[in-house]
């Protein structure tokens, strides 16, 4: 509890599985529902609570077709007495999990709850079409829309509703993209070799085609050999558009991955001796139309730095997801960020962006990565489907001991 008696938000424990590359990597074969379980578990084992004083569970889901998947987490983790719930605001689902989370704690209706994502893009379920006015089917991997189709915002094609719409009104070239890529591969590269991600990473037992399990430990979507050479000879993927500069080296994976964070009452950790990782500030979502959605980070990002009484210039370190390297250029030209501190152990580019997780993976990493620099402010800001953005704000204590869990 603070000295004017406000409870705070503070997370205790944090964990991610390694991200894995849809359809042909590690996890392939791994479901949604296991990746919760593997994180539900491990968060709850590092935040030293009883699994008893867990209140709720809040995960993220948005290519999984409905279902509950944070009750689903607690049954099999034995937390029978816990109720779960799914959220969805597409990309920045988790950064909503966590957000509605500390509101919950904040407010004093709950003391324990574990917020984040679950994401597997490649186990999940196929959906069946018709074409209308015809007799015709088809059948493709299930995407809920974030909005209705038009031809300057296709609701299937982020590639121009994100990546391109973004460049074209910022005036960002292909040239400017091609070099945040690849110095995002490079920063992802360089982290796992440091050692960076070990404390956020939790092994998964991965079920293989043939029936077997093999222990997963890293990310396996960052490239070492990427390099500005071989990004400016990649295909446009849409060269039919007149000055289009998107190709796929520009853009995020598509993955698969797991994170969650346990936060609790300042009361609860002070009471049962819990170390504090970081406090959450603030959070929130902002919406412009469809056509800008990778614009909405420069509304989200002003307004929970007004939530949160800091400016930019008081922040330590950003992550802002790397749906298209557009996206973060964007928010460092328009706002004057400075991009050496934006994304320094890579993004969505590089690690990849498993949909459900990604903003609670970058609240973990900026944790983490504060904690090794001394503390600070850190901000994880992302767009999100049809329009949509969200953030949140934590403060790690500058005299954090390190990683230890």
């Amino acid at each position: 509890m603070t000295d004017n008696g406000k409870i705070d938000a503070v997370i205790v424990a944090g964990a991610r599985t390694p991200i894995g590359t849809a359809f042909k990597g590690t996890l392939k074969d791994t479901t949604a529902m296991e990746l919760a379980q593997v994180v539900v578990n491990e968060v709850q084992r590092r935040s030293g609570l009883d699994a008893s004083q867990i209140d709720d569970i809040i995960l993220a889901e948005s290519n999984y077709g409905g279902g509950d998947i944070a009750r689903h987490a607690a049954v099999v983790a034995g937390m029978l007495q816990v109720p779960g719930q799914s959220v969805n605001r597409h990309c920045a689902g988790s950064l909503t999990a966590i957000g509605n989370a500390a509101a919950a704690i904040i407010a004093g209706a709950e003391k324990a709850i574990i917020a984040g994502g679950t994401n597997s893009s490649s186990t999940a379920p196929w959906q069946k079409f018709r074409t209308p006015g015809t007799v015709d089917e088809f059948t493709e991997k299930w995407m809920p829309p974030s909005h209705p189709d038009t031809a300057e915002a296709p609701n299937m094609d982020m590639s121009i509703t994100v990546g391109w719409n973004t460049a074209k009104e910022v005036g960002i070239t292909r040239e400017e993209m091609d070099a945040w890529a690849v110095r995002s591969h490079q920063r992802a590269i360089a982290a796992i070799e440091a050692g960076s991600f070990k404390d956020e990473i939790v092994p998964v037992q991965a079920l293989q085609a043939d029936g077997s399990r093999v222990e997963f430990t890293t990310d396996e979507h960052p490239r070492r050999d990427s390099t500005l050479e071989k990004l400016a000879g990649l295909k446009l993927l849409h060269p039919e558009i007149e000055g289009f500069s998107v190709t796929a080296g520009s853009a995020s994976g598509i993955n698969d991955a797991a994170a969650a964070v346990a936060i609790v009452g300042s009361e609860l950790a002070a009471e049962q001796g819990l170390i504090p990782l970081a406090t959450v500030r603030a959070w929130a979502a902002s919406a412009v139309e469809p056509a800008r959605t990778g614009l909405a980070v420069l509304d989200v990002i002003p307004k929970v730095l007004g939530r949160a009484d800091v400016g930019i210039a008081d922040v330590a370190l950003w992550e802002i997801n790397e749906a298209f390297a557009s996206v973060p250029i964007a928010a460092c030209k328009k706002l004057g960020i400075d991009e050496n501190i934006v994304n320094v152990m890579g993004s969505g580019c590089s690690l990849g962006h498993p949909v459900a997780a990604s903003g609670a993976r970058m609240v973990i990493s900026l944790v983490h990565e504060l904690r090794r620099r001394g503390g600070g402010i850190g901000v994880a800001a992302m767009c999100a489907g049809g329009g949509q953005a969200g953030a949140v704000v934590i403060e790690v204590p500058t005299d954090s001991p390190g990683n230890e869990h």
